[in-house]
């Protein structure tokens, strides 16, 4: 079974118990992978997280119920599996933007169902190996973010920009002012970790408020350790902004090189680490930047 049929018999399984507590191991089997590859790919591939895409698909069938009039509030938030009628309230006036109790001629919200199709594209090349990487130490800052990390104009984006004196205090302290890094952890189905970070001298990272004289600046900062494993590392171009290349050299390398590669994901850290080649007006040093992508993964059973 490839990838493709194996998310769709996924997605059938999914939409055939909506109205029951969906089993991820059950959707996962439906994929022939483990559960933690099946939400990682998924939330790659599709944009949301399982869980983000279950609640949007019950709050959508939920509102075409409410509008007819086929059901009543409280019947509704029993059935979409909800535990309170004000629990559902409020998730149906996120998703439709008005309360359940309004939405009898009111401007709703659809999610239909995800169909995975195969679209033949340009046959584009991109540079990638599969190597052990020793455990990598870094110092950083982090968020938690919601959903699936899937759009860089969005939270991950507006943190780089709101967090300029934290990144000039790490980056003046980093041997290699051109390299930093981007760590995500802990993804669930509600949202991630995500960190800024560099790569410190040793001694800089085990005593940082001694390095920096300030023990409240030092603790805006953590220690960041990556394990030692198997990654799948892939290289965008070369060109002066890789990073609005992001969202779709992810998605090729979950839907182009990862399935054919005889691995899955792996429950460590991804990484992204940014070769940011810097020089005032001189644009064609500038236009080397380039973004490695680390997946972690682990060879198939």
């Amino acid at each position: 079974m490839d990838w493709i049929d194996g998310i769709q018999n996924a997605l059938t399984y999914i939409e055939e118990n909506l109205m029951e507590e969906i089993d991820y191991d059950a959707a996962a089997r439906r994929a022939a992978s483990s559960s933690y590859h099946f939400q990682r790919v998924f939330s790659i591939l599709c944009g949301y997280t399982v869980g983000e895409y279950i609640r949007n698909r019950r709050l959508a069938l939920a509102g075409a119920e409410l509008a007819a009039g086929r059901i009543k509030v409280i019947d509704a938030a029993l059935k979409y599996g909800y535990e309170s009628p004000d629990s559902f309230a409020r998730a149906f006036k996120k998703f439709h933007g008005v309360l359940p109790s309004e939405a009898r001629g009111a401007s709703l919200r659809s999610f239909s169902p995800l169909r995975i199709k195969l679209s033949l594209e340009g046959a584009s090349m991109m540079k990638y190996k599969i190597e052990e990487r020793p455990a990598l130490i870094l110092t950083g800052f982090k968020r938690r973010f919601n959903g699936a990390p899937v759009d860089r104009r969005s939270q991950d984006h507006n943190m780089w920009v709101n967090t300029r004196v934290d990144q000039y205090i790490l980056k003046g302290m980093a041997p290699d002012r051109e390299t930093m890094y981007e760590v995500i952890r802990n993804q669930d189905d509600e949202g991630y970790d995500f960190y800024i970070a560099w790569e410190l001298e040793p001694i800089d990272t085990e005593n940082l408020a001694e390095s920096l004289n300030d023990p409240e600046i030092a603790a805006r900062f953590e220690k960041i350790t990556v394990p030692a494993g198997l990654y799948l590392v892939c290289e965008t171009e070369r060109c002066k902004y890789p990073t609005n290349l992001y969202n779709g050299f992810r998605l090729r390398v979950a839907n182009e090189v990862l399935p054919g590669s005889g691995y899955e994901l792996d429950d460590r850290p991804e990484v992204v680490k940014f070769h940011w080649f810097y020089r005032c007006g001189d644009e064609e040093y500038n236009s080397r930047r380039y973004m490695e992508l680390w997946l972690p993964i682990v060879k198939k059973p």
